[in-house]
């Protein structure tokens, strides 16, 4: 007996973006009123002016709603075209419902795939990777994928070396299947036996990380998966319109890009003024390029993922 299964297609692309943020504005002048550090200090390490911090009221849940129903309003497509989501977080308060079936319950989406995936910080790129796999299967027709976290809940405000860089938001993507490919082939990988660089060590703390070690690794080691993700999708750095990298600390950024020498590439820099919002940060500010006509329509983008696990990944996308 051959067991049936569904038609491929040749590839996906993404339809449209979408982000949320907090109202709340912490500038580092307000930081340095609790903690020992001035915004000279924040600005000269890692780049950061300012970041957005969520409410009570905004959970993971709150901001990935706003975030997937402006990339849905966006997309042209209605919550019954929708048949998976995946949102990629590592904040969560508790692990145990998903917050997925949770947001495509509150955007009105009947029963779809759903579910929660925790890379940190490549988390997003990790989801992309999963809903593309999806959708050239045809396990999915469209797929919702979300970034959102809200790493203040796990900031202990007293720590320098954390509560300086960690923010809160939520970033999203429709992705759908395209006789054209507009999502290149995932590059990704881990290194396990550095997962205690950046850590929540148990259930009762806070995260904490070892900021240098940490930095060494990401300026070290990203670069190269970044170019082979141009590699394989067919794309030369030059031809880069905009690189992407997790918004970890501006240095670890303008870093990576120098690496990959796109030089005609706009260099994503939304920490500055948002922070560090782990999985959430590259939809987040790559959204927000599109927005403010950053980035052209239909050229290709590079996105770079890395952080806790040691997990990273990247993808070269055609901009929506």
């Amino acid at each position: 007996m051959k067991l049936r299964v569904p038609a491929a297609v040749p590839g996906s692309r993404i339809l449209a973006f979408g982000d949320y943020q907090p109202a709340r504005v912490v500038t580092n002048d307000e930081l340095a009123e609790t903690v020992d550090t001035s915004d000279e200090w924040i600005r000269t390490r890692v780049g950061i002016a300012s970041r957005r911090i969520a409410g009570p009221e905004e959970g993971i849940v709150e901001m990935a709603v706003h975030a997937a129903g402006k990339a849905l309003a966006g997309s042209g497509l209605g919550p019954g075209d929708i048949d998976l989501v995946v949102l990629a977080t590592c904040s969560a308060e508790s692990p145990m419902p998903a917050h997925a079936p949770q947001v495509a319950s509150r955007l009105g989406i009947d029963a779809p795939g759903a579910f929660d995936l925790n890379a940190a910080c490549a988390g997003f790129c990790y989801a992309l990777g999963a809903a593309d796999a999806a959708v050239r299967a045809g396990t999915a027709r469209n797929a919702l994928v979300i970034g959102a976290e809200k790493m203040s809940a796990w900031l202990d405000w007293s720590d320098r070396s954390t509560s300086i860089i960690f923010a809160d938001g939520a970033g999203a993507a429709v992705v759908t299947g395209s006789a054209e490919p507009g999502v290149g082939p995932v590059v990704w990988g881990s290194d396990g036996d550095h997962h205690d660089k950046i850590i929540i060590p148990d259930r009762n703390a806070f995260i904490r990380q070892e900021g240098q070690a940490v930095f060494r690794w990401a300026t070290g080691a990203i670069a190269p998966v970044a170019l082979e993700a141009c590699e394989r999708a067919g794309v030369a750095p030059s031809d880069l319109a905009a690189i992407v990298p997790h918004q970890a600390n501006l240095r670890i950024v303008d870093a990576i890009a120098r690496k990959v020498k796109a030089t005609n590439a706009v260099v994503a820099d939304d920490i500055v003024h948002s922070g560090n919002t782990s999985g959430a940060s590259i939809p987040l500010a790559l959204s927000r390029m599109i927005e403010r006509g950053d980035v052209p329509s239909g050229a290709p983008a590079l996105l770079v993922g890395f952080g806790a696990g040691l997990a990273y990944a990247a993808q070269v996308i055609q901009i929506p």
